[in-house]
């Protein structure tokens, strides 16, 4: 293992991003992620997987400024047309971050991929690291549950258009207004729900702080239709994986097996990887109520208090 003093944030607790401390004042924070299509329109396509980057430098507690485009592309099977579309799509959320484009790099592919490179700023001595849940803390997840199962879903004409439509403008919102929310309170620990899912992001949370999150499902915020999706047989292709990254560490309250509508089923919801996903937040109980005000009034409208940090018991998150 690498180390260097400048390197505040590094790889021990996989955490959102790396970050680097350039002086007394200021630190980078660098992060890059791609991701395949999980819609047909091109633009809507940049738009998700650019919310989806610059969401880890939020996640940090940091502030986009630059990007760079990483592209595989089948030139020979689709027209370019696809990809200035896919750039125009990402440009409009980079600009929304406040952020600049700055060049890229692009390969042929089989398929489309697509995401950004992005570097951030954030004050040395106020990093949101995901290690640093503390006991009496309340959680705040700030985006509903489950785009993972409703884009499955939505392949065989499963899903609404109206629930569909409400899925895609969740994952196309920055994170942007509820980091700034939350810069005005007392951070403790920070994550973004992304591909491994509420349980896997919390799993890392409590490993990395030595806690247990108690996490009541009743209380989770979710999507429409997407307990529906999963009472009705579908799934995604990493669902099992996530539960199986959390085996041992994660269990479920008793009764929540057998009672309506936590069935073995619904329970998936936990595992459903997320794009763009919402902050996974711990701060004082006491902070939680007037947070989540904050971010209501922002236009934060799905944020939930979902549940607590509890001292280190069997488990490393208990769902109720």
């Amino acid at each position: 293992m690498q180390t260097n003093d400048r390197l505040l944030v590094g790889t021990e607790t996989s955490d959102d991003a790396g970050v680097y401390r350039l002086n007394d004042d200021t630190a980078l924070v660098l992060t890059a992620d791609f991701i395949t299509p999980p819609v047909d329109d091109p633009f809507l396509f940049g738009q998700v997987a650019a919310a989806n980057a610059l969401s880890d430098v939020y996640a940090m507690g940091g502030v986009p400024i630059t990007a760079l485009n990483l592209v595989g592309f089948p030139s020979k099977d689709l027209p370019m047309a696809h990809l200035e579309r896919i750039i125009a799509g990402a440009l409009d959320k980079i600009h929304e971050a406040g952020a600049v484009l700055a060049g890229g790099h692009s390969t042929e592919d089989d398929e489309p991929k697509f995401g950004l490179s992005v570097t951030g700023t954030v004050h040395p001595d106020k990093v949101w690291k995901n290690s640093g849940a503390r006991p009496g803390d309340a959680l705040l997840l700030t985006k509903p549950l489950g785009s993972g199962v409703l884009f499955n879903a939505n392949r065989k004409g499963w899903v609404s258009k109206e629930a569909m439509a409400a899925c895609l403008d969740t994952i196309i919102t920055l994170n942007k207004a509820a980091a700034e929310v939350l810069h005005g309170y007392e951070v403790h620990a920070c994550t973004d729900v992304t591909g491994f899912g509420l349980a896997g992001h919390g799993y890392e949370m409590a490993a990395g702080s030595g806690v247990t999150l108690r996490i009541p499902l009743d209380g989770l915020p979710l999507m429409d239709e997407a307990i529906a999706m999963y009472q009705r047989g579908m799934t995604t292709g990493v669902n099992k994986s996530n539960a199986q990254l959390v085996a041992g560490h994660v269990r479920f309250g008793d009764g929540v097996g057998g009672s309506k509508p936590w069935d073995a089923k619904a329970r998936e919801i936990v595992y459903d990887p997320q794009t763009s996903g919402g902050l996974l937040v711990a701060l004082p109980s006491a902070q939680a109520d007037a947070a989540l005000a904050d971010l209501h009034a922002r236009g934060v409208a799905d944020a939930r208090r979902i549940g607590e940090v509890l001292p280190r018991g069997d488990a490393c998150i208990i769902f109720e």
